[in-house]
């Protein structure tokens, strides 16, 4: 195997060409040693310098074999336990490690016969990958039309158009984002003690504990206004924007970083489910973020931002028949999109074990 690095737009000799072996050296080690053919599209390209160029003797080795067995377990483990870095979050592999993989070579018409073979099986499992896409997609276009049958089913002669700023609640930093900068560095988090909300405890659009940091019972006296309370609507900020949560009735004490704006409602006049549901499915809420978002990820959403958002607001018993109504469909969504999921997982295994088989002999 012959192996380029680094590219410049002034060396022709890292230009890429149609069926070029791409390989990653990453900086991170989930992304360490992922592998891609070339397409040809766009006619004119060059990798940058994380991402290593592979050409094949054509004499030795048919490139799509090579493409195959880069991908196998064995040849993963293989690159990810040679990346090296200064830190757990900086890995790479250099072009020496990806000239030594051993790898099996047999006869070319055997790397033919294989190649066919997985080919065939990766064009099943890439057309059931689509069609599961699909049917997801489905599950996720039936919630957002079931939202707006539930809702137009009520009478809205009493509705109310509000902001969130006037359903928060009467008191100073009913909406509010967490501690900044120094307020809170990340040396100062602890194995235990005061537990502090991020992105991740939102990210899946429902409060889940993911990572776990924690402050000393001294810190949280310095930050005790960014406590969060049960019921709170948390909406991540930073990161991946967009996100939102309402705090469980079960929550120890806890404050919340800065990625996330955390909204008190006043519930006599919104419930947190509510505005959660509504958040994240009503038309007129998403229109109104696409529109004030700076960026094509909403990665422009601040306190702001959300404070002036417009709210449709029932009064509270419509808002108790539309959450009941609504988690009874998505109950019912959620149990598709879980078969759905699982199948994706399948599949994936699926090809993993094809792999595997491929290169022991067992094809």
């Amino acid at each position: 195997m012959k192996l380029t690095s680094a590219p410049t737009q002034e060396d022709g000799h890292y230009w890429l060409k149609d069926g070029d072996l791409l390989i990653t050296r990453s900086n991170t080690p989930e992304l360490v040693g992922h592998v891609a053919m070339y397409d040809g599209t766009p006619a004119r390209a060059i990798c940058c310098d994380l991402i290593m160029k592979m050409q094949v003797d054509p004499r030795k080795a048919h490139t799509r074999y090579l493409y195959y067995y880069l991908r196998s377990p064995e040849a993963r483990d293989y690159l990810t336990s040679r990346a090296q870095g200064a830190s757990s979050t900086m890995k790479k592999i250099g072009k020496q490690v990806v000239q030594e993989i051993p790898v099996p070579v047999p006869s070319l018409s055997e790397q033919q016969r294989i190649t066919s073979i997985l080919d065939e099986a990766f064009d099943g499992i890439a057309i059931a990958r689509a069609n599961g896409k699909k049917n997801l997609q489905q599950c996720r276009e039936l919630v957002e039309s079931g939202y707006s049958s539930i809702v137009g089913i009520h009478d809205k002669v009493d509705w109310s158009r509000v902001t969130v700023a006037d359903i928060a609640a009467n008191k100073k930093g009913s909406v509010r984002t967490g501690p900044f900068g120094s307020q809170l560095l990340h040396s100062e988090f602890v194995d235990d003690g005061i537990a502090v909300l991020g992105i991740d405890n939102a990210v899946a659009n429902e409060f889940r504990w993911d990572r776990r940091r924690f402050i000393t019972p001294e810190k949280f006296t310095q930050l005790a206004r960014y406590k969060v309370h049960p019921g709170d609507v948390l909406i991540t900020i930073m990161g991946t924007c967009g996100r939102c949560a309402v705090v469980p009735d079960d929550i120890p004490v806890a404050i919340n970083t800065k990625h996330l704006c955390c909204i008190t409602l006043d519930q006599r006049r919104c419930l947190p489910r509510y505005l959660h549901i509504y958040f994240l499915h009503d038309p007129d809420a998403k229109e109104y973020l696409l529109s004030q978002a700076s960026g094509s990820v909403m990665d422009g959403l601040n306190m702001g931002i959300i404070s002036d958002m417009p709210v449709k607001l029932p009064p509270i018993e419509v808002q108790t028949s539309i959450i009941n109504q609504f988690d009874v469909l998505m109950d019912e969504a959620k149990g598709l999109m879980s078969i759905g999921q699982r199948k994706m997982v399948s599949l994936d295994e699926l090809k993993q074990s094809l792999l595997n088989r491929a290169f022991n002999g067992e094809l």
